[in-house]
């Protein structure tokens, strides 16, 4: 119970100062289950791994596009992980 209020309150504190990212939990475990395999542990690691070089990409070009403006991260995001996420679900379709 402690470590779900604890991971809870993490999470809070991490939204309410960066803001909502959009679609990376969604987008990176599947990129990683096609670079990697289905095997489980390689996937839950490298998702972690993938998941941070693509925020870290992500805050690279928020901040450089129009510097110096910076852009939220969330929209950089979102701009990457909603055509990809459609073409997961259309993708989908198609094989049924």
């Amino acid at each position: 119970m402690i470590t779900v209020m604890v991971a809870s309150l993490v999470t809070a504190v991490t939204v309410a100062f960066y803001g909502v990212i959009a679609f990376v939990g969604l987008i990176i475990p599947h990129v990683t289950r096609k670079i990697l395999g289905f095997n489980e542990r390689p996937v839950i690691i490298g998702s972690a791994l993938f998941g941070a070089l693509f925020l870290l990409a992500s805050d690279m070009l928020a901040r450089t596009l129009l510097a110096p403006i910076v852009i939220p991260v969330g929209i950089i995001t979102s701009f990457v992980g909603a055509p990809f996420f459609l073409y997961l679900l259309f993708n989908r379709i198609k094989k049924r």
